[in-house]
C-alpha cells in the first residue's frame, strides 16, 4: 500500500470553524484511501463535531491547541506570541515532517506569515506566491501571485512563471503551459514600471512557454494557463472574477423567475445551466497553495463550507505525489 499523504488542517480557521472544517476533513477521509488527517485545535470542540460522524479512526488524529489566530490580529505578532494556536501548531507539523501539508480557512496574514518562517522557502526561491486555480472557458488557469507579495520584483515575477508551468504541467496535465502576464494592453510597450522590466526576462526564458501580455478580459477566456501578476493585482482580478460570477449568476436566476414563460424556459434549460456554473464554482477547486515552501501550504477562503474544504485536503494527495515542491526546487536550481 502507497504511504499516506499526511494533512494538518487548522480546524479553529475560518467563519464556520469548526462545524464546517471538521465535516470537510471527514469527507475527504471517505473519498481518498490515501490520506492520514491531523485536526489542529481545541480538542474538546473538535471532538465534539467528530461525535456527529463515522469515520476511519486510524486515519484522524485530534492534535491539541487552545490557541486561535483571529482574522484581525497581526499576524507577526500573533505569530510569534501564540505557540499554542492551531496555524503555528499545524505549521510546526509540517517543519518538523510529521505532516506532508497544512491547510486552512483561517487568518490569510497569518498563514503567509508562517509558511515564510516557520515552513521555510525552498533554496533559491525568492519569494513564496499564492496560486489559486480559476475557471476558464478552455478549463482552468492559474492565477500567480493573487496575495502574498504586494511589492513583487521583476526577478519575482519570473520565478512566479516557472513554479506556475511546474505546477500546471504536473497538478493539471498540461503539457507546456502558456504563460502571460497581467497587463494594460497586448503591446510590449506597454504597462508599469514592473511589467515592462519583467516582460524581456520572461520573452528570453527558455524554459516557459511565454506568450506575452495578457488583458483581464482575456482571463476567462482560457487566453493563458498561467497568469503572472503581482499581489495586489491578482487579488484584484481574483476578487472581481468571483464577485462578477456571483452578480451574474443572481442576474440570471432572477430573469428566469420573472415571468411565467421565463420560469417554463427556465425549466427546459435548468439541467444544462447546472453543469455549465458547476464548472466555474471556485469551491470544486480547493484553496490556493503557496508555491516554493519546504511543504506544502494551502490557503482556503475564510467563508469556506465542507466541499472546498474537502477538496482543499485533496489537492494535497496530488502535491505530494506529483513530488512538486521537488520539481519547482529543480526548476529554480537550474535558473542558478
Amino acid at each position: 500500500m502507497a504511504e499516506l499523504v499526511r494533512v494538518a488542517v487548522d480546524a479553529m480557521g475560518g467563519d464556520n470553524a469548526p462545524g464546517e472544517i471538521v465535516k470537510g476533513a471527514v469527507d475527504a477521509l471517505a473519498e481518498s484511501d490515501r490520506l492520514k488527517i491531523f485536526l489542529v485545535g481545541k480538542e474538546q470542540l473538535v471532538n465534539e463535531e467528530l461525535s456527529k460522524y463515522t469515520y476511519d479512526k486510524e486515519r484522524l488524529e485530534v492534535v491539541n491547541a487552545e490557541e486561535v489566530i483571529e482574522m484581525a490580529e497581526p499576524p507577526v505578532l500573533a505569530i510569534r506570541t501564540k505557540k499554542d494556536s492551531s496555524i503555528v501548531k499545524a505549521m510546526f507539523m509540517v517543519k518538523h515532517g510529521e505532516a506532508d501539508a497544512y491547510v486552512s480557512a483561517g487568518s490569510t496574514g497569518a498563514t503567509l506569515v508562517g509558511g515564510q518562517v516557520i515552513v521555510g522557502r525552498l533554496k533559491g526561491v525568492e519569494r513564496a506566491p499564492l496560486a489559486p486555480l480559476i475557471p476558464t472557458e478552455k478549463g482552468v488557469a492559474l492565477l500567480i501571485d493573487c496575495g502574498a507579495n504586494v511589492d513583487a520584483r521583476p526577478s519575482h515575477l519570473v520565478q512566479f512563471a516557472k513554479m506556475g508551468s511546474v505546477y500546471m504541467q504536473n497538478v493539471c496535465g498540461i503539457s507546456n503551459p502558456r504563460v502571460g502576464i497581467v497587463n494594460i494592453g497586448a503591446e510590449e510597450e506597454k504597462g508599469n514600471a514592473l511589467v515592462k522590466e519583467t516582460f524581456p526576462l520572461l520573452k528570453n526564458c527558455p524554459d516557459i512557454n511565454f506568450i506575452g501580455s495578457v488583458e483581464a478580459r482575456d482571463i476567462p477566456a482560457g487566453t493563458a494557463d498561467v497568469i503572472v501578476c503581482e499581489a495586489f493585482t491578482g487579488n484584484v482580478v481574483l476578487k472581481m472574477y468571483e464577485g462578477v460570477a456571483k452578480t451574474l449568476l443572481k442576474v440570471v436566476k432572477n430573469g428566469l423567475m420573472s415571468n411565467l414563460r421565463a420560469k417554463i424556459g427556465g425549466l427546459l434549460i435548468k439541467p444544462t445551466l447546472k453543469s455549465v456554473l458547476k464548472d466555474y464554482d471556485t469551491e470544486k477547486y480547493g484553496g490556493a497553495p503557496m508555491l516554493g515552501l519546504s511543504g506544502l501550504v494551502v490557503k482556503t477562503h475564510g467563508s469556506a463550507k465542507a466541499i472546498e474544504v474537502k477538496n482543499s485536503i485533496l489537492q494535497c494527495v496530488t502535491f505530494k505525489e506529483q513530488n512538486i515542491a521537488e520539481k519547482i526546487q529543480q526548476a529554480i536550481s537550474a535558473e542558478e
